[in-house]
């Protein structure tokens, strides 16, 4: 009886994840951005084609759409393009957003000292700057993805050295630092390790966990486990800080703990791969932690229904106890 609970996690919930839909949180805010941006004109091949041209090549799955040619529509696609792993895509609509704003987004980059800060508002006003470094991050991104490393070092190069303070939006709610990201994404490349974060959104990142302890891969599950806990703990404790029992009321009320359920959800994970193996004091830790510090915590089964990663938590807890 020692492991079948870990077994039917794996089994059942192994895609589990806090949000219907899959979160695309490196997505740049098309609407405060296009509150903030003017329309721009095409120049160039862009003021002599419509907006819809041929693909660039035969690999392309769809047809280049540049929609209204803002910086924000131009990220986006390339996002939509990269989670379709469509690198020829990604190339045409990062390079269509670098050609027409690369000029304001350095003018942006050389009247800052660090990255911006203040309201939401005063963060979005740089936008050229944001979607140009977004742009460079997501052209890594899909070179990386192809094991094109040269062309990937130096995408990510490039956003570091002259586009080191834009920042891409988070929809639920902050920005992160597409420089950053490059500088993990280069570190990775240097020691000759290549774990995925995506999009990097809490869902995201405990459906990759979920997979890496079927997979049975101890280390993978530490690497996203603590990527979450990184990017999310603080939003958790929060939101955890905020209950006094189980949100209950609608499906949606509990998704709305989105950062509370996924950071739970993560730790019970790395208690069931330390436990798997035989490394019963950290997996005891985990639990505790869960129980501790996320106990509100819930996990959607996609089955229809939540469960209690700390309750699951104390059950394994007793199954330690018995060993």
């Amino acid at each position: 009886m020692k492991k079948w609970l870990g077994v039917l996690f794996i089994a059942t919930f192994g895609l589990c994840a806090n949000n219907v839909s899959a979160d695309d949180q490196a997505a740049v805010s098309v609407t405060k951005m296009a509150e903030a941006q003017p329309v721009p004109v095409p120049q160039g091949d862009a003021a002599q084609a419509s907006a819809t041209v041929d693909a660039p090549s035969m690999a392309v799955k769809e047809p280049i759409n540049f929609g209204d040619y803002r910086s924000s529509t131009l990220t986006t696609k390339a996002w939509g393009a990269l989670a379709q792993n469509d690198i020829e895509s990604v190339l045409a609509y990062t390079n269509k957003c670098i050609s027409l704003y690369a000029a304001q987004a350095s003018k942006m980059q050389t009247g800052l000292k660090d990255y911006a800060t203040g309201s939401n508002d005063e963060i979005f006003k740089y936008w050229a700057l944001n979607d140009v470094a977004t742009s460079y991050y997501i052209q890594g991104e899909a070179y990386r993805a192809a094991n094109m490393k040269d062309e990937a070092k130096e995408a990510y190069n490039k956003l570091i050295k002259d586009y080191t303070f834009g920042q891409a939006w988070d929809p639920k709610g902050w920005f992160w630092k597409p420089a950053a990201a490059a500088q993990e994404k280069l570190d990775m490349i240097a020691a000759g390790v290549s774990y995925d974060f995506g999009d990097y959104s809490s869902s995201q990142l405990v459906q990759k966990a979920w997979s890496a302890l079927a997979a049975n891969d101890l280390k993978a599950v530490e690497v996203y486990v603590n990527k979450t806990l990184e990017l999310y703990a603080s939003k958790a404790k929060d939101m955890q800080a905020s209950l006094k029992e189980y949100p209950w009321e609608s499906k949606e009320k509990t998704f709305s703990y989105w950062a509370l359920n996924d950071v739970g959800t993560a730790l019970f994970i790395e208690g069931e791969a330390y436990q798997n193996a035989g490394r019963k004091d950290d997996a005891t830790k985990a639990y505790k932690r869960v129980i501790n510090e996320f106990f509100y915590s819930q996990c959607w089964d996609p089955g229809g229904w939540f469960w209690k990663p700390s309750e699951a938590a104390q059950q394994k807890l007793g199954e330690l106890d018995n060993v």
